[in-house]
């Protein structure tokens, strides 16, 4: 039976926990709904990484992301890089990390609402762990509620903990490294996913004072998972492509203030730049009272028989939805 609590603490943060047979996720909602924890209970196997040099705390609006770098699933919105998007000054990695949800938790789930101060979207998110397998399901709703159109980025940020051998995979035929400043490999024309100037790019190695930085793209299907073959591990996100068309992948071989992670990040939008994206027309848009709605869900699991078929496919909605809804009184209207 699936139970939640929510009168626990990490670092002093208060916590609401989920728990099914088979996951146990911990959830920050003050700290812009963070997942800092997901643990498959049969190995007791955390599959999120944390930087264990920072305790979990709430950062001030505005704050620079990289030193406050904590791990676990954060979620970007409505930008990546600090830039003006519809008049508006969008700080590091956006609003949304930083932001304090309102909660409750009702029959095991989770549901958390908040609202861009700045940007005026509102984001709500309810959290379901399945009581007969292991996946955690996600249902959003990000609603425009100013007067004027609002075109932005929404990424989620899984970091995820690593082990030399571990392999991304993802079925997108075409990728891109970002920035050859942020990558063992030189080439900005896109490659064959996953071989790049000789070797497969998606199997990770030992630490060695390394980075990269990938855009995946032309994906045939909804889902990117980091896998550990040696025992059967997979973490999986599956989503619906007409959402998030992109899967950007970071990862740091310890030349990233020596951490050891990689991050998986489901994305609206490339490049980076939404200004840039919007002139391609490869950035998220919501006009005036409109509202996207869309599932997520996370496979975290072990293979009782390691090598076997992982692709198991939850039921996520052959498209989003955008409906018309009448934008609220009181939100600021850059």
């Amino acid at each position: 039976m699936n139970s939640a609590r929510d009168n626990l603490k990490l670092d002093g943060v208060p916590i609401v926990r989920l728990e099914s047979e088979w996951l146990r996720a911990g959830i920050a909602p003050g700290v812009g709904g963070r997942v800092v924890s997901l643990v498959e209970k049969a190995g007791d196997h955390e599959f999120l990484w944390r930087n264990r040099a920072l305790p979990l705390q709430v950062s001030l609006p505005g704050a620079e992301y990289d030193p406050n770098f904590y791990g676990g699933i954060d979620e970007l919105l409505p930008n990546d890089i600090p830039e003006v998007l519809n008049g508006v000054p969008c700080p590091d990695h956006g609003e949304l990390w930083t932001a304090p949800l309102k909660w409750r938790c009702e029959d095991g789930r989770l549901q958390l609402e908040g609202l861009l101060p700045q940007f005026g979207l509102k984001y709500e998110r309810k959290m379901e762990l399945r009581p007969d397998a292991p996946w955690l399901d996600f249902t959003y709703r990000i609603t425009n509620l100013t007067t004027r159109p609002r075109q932005f980025l929404w990424k989620l940020h899984a970091a995820l903990a690593v082990e030399p051998g571990d392999v991304i995979d993802c079925p997108a035929r075409t990728a891109q490294v970002v920035d050859p400043n942020w990558s063992r490999y030189r080439t900005l024309e896109p490659f064959a996913w996953p071989w790049i100037e000789g070797q497969a790019a998606n199997v990770i190695p030992a630490p060695d004072g390394t980075v990269d930085f990938f855009y995946l793209f032309d994906l045939t299907a909804g889902w990117i998972a980091l896998r550990r073959p040696s025992e059967g591990l997979e973490f999986a996100y599956h989503f619906d492509t007409s959402v998030f068309r992109y899967v950007w992948v970071f990862a740091s071989y310890g030349g990233f203030n020596g951490h050891y992670t990689v991050i998986l990040e489901p994305c609206t939008t490339m490049p980076i730049s939404v200004n840039e994206a919007l002139a391609r027309k490869q950035c998220s848009v919501l006009q005036p009272g409109e509202m996207l709605e869309t599932k997520v869900a996370i496979r975290a699991a072990r293979q009782r028989h390691p090598g076997a078929d992982t692709q198991a496919k939850p039921p996520v909605p052959a498209c989003s939805e955008f409906h018309p809804v009448s934008p609220a009184v009181g939100v600021a209207q850059p």
